[in-house]
């Protein structure tokens, strides 16, 4: 019968594992799909024995970060993202407090990309988006302007080139899109919607700080009055108003 110590011990040595792993999917800038060491070679690698590496694997698996494929090994997966991505989409309707609270994690992130996006955009990404914003305009249906809505966004995010931040914003994807359905329908709000898209990126190409923040700020709040009951929130029939004044001088 096994102590508390050996016990302790053994639960210390695959908890070293683990984390060994993890170094080497850094290291070696593994993704979803790229097959890991054989437990062989990471036993010979970290200087551990078969079944510490087999129960470091089972820990991997729980986690839903790799899985076992026949004749392939352990390979990498994303069963925890996807499984969090399914739980937003289940867990959330469309509220005023669901669009205030995943627009709110949007301004945290998309309005202050600009330092990191002047850095690293290139003028084919500029061109990418401009292709995107043009699609968005002759979108036929609601359900394709969201996706193409989504995927400009989501190439601004991940032209910042921060990992974690493009991983957290896909898994927000159900949810964002969802979102973005809002007002989809009518022709004239694909028009608006690409009119903002063009206004941020014209600040890119510019250079100007104050106008990406102000032309996002903006465009991350004009869904709100397709949100049901957002007529009956406090405030909210101001700002929309606000909002079509200010696009009114603007174009003005």
């Amino acid at each position: 019968m096994k102590t508390g110590q050996e016990e302790n011990g053994r639960a210390s040595a695959v908890d070293d594992m683990v984390q060994h792993i993890r170094g080497l999917i850094r290291e070696r800038g593994l993704t979803v799909g790229d097959v890991l060491p054989s437990e062989g070679e990471l036993a010979v690698m970290f200087d551990a024995s078969r079944n510490t590496v087999r129960e470091a694997f089972r820990t991997l698996k729980a986690y839903g970060v790799a899985e076992s494929r026949q004749k392939v090994g352990a390979v990498l997966t994303d069963q925890h993202q996807s499984a969090m991505r399914d739980l937003f989409s289940f867990a959330m309707d469309i509220s005023i407090g669901a669009f205030r609270d995943i627009q709110g994690y949007r301004r945290l992130t998309e309005m202050n990309l600009f330092d990191l996006l002047a850095a690293r955009v290139t003028a084919e990404t500029l061109s990418e988006l401009d292709a995107l914003n043009e699609r968005i305009r002759t979108a036929g249906s609601a359900e394709e302007a969201s996706e193409l809505d989504y995927q400009f966004h989501r190439l601004m995010v991940d032209a910042a080139g921060n990992r974690t931040l493009s991983e957290t914003y896909g898994m927000l994807k159900p949810v964002i899109t969802r979102l973005m359905l809002a007002g989809k329908s009518q022709r004239l709000v694909l028009e608006t919607v690409a009119a903002e898209h063009a206004d941020i990126v014209r600040a890119l190409r510019e250079g100007d700080r104050i106008a990406f923040v102000y032309h996002m700020d903006r465009h991350l709040d004009a869904g709100l009055e397709f949100i049901p009951s957002a007529d009956t929130a406090k405030g909210a029939p101001a700002m929309t108003k606000r909002r079509r004044e200010q696009r009114e001088r603007d174009d003005g």
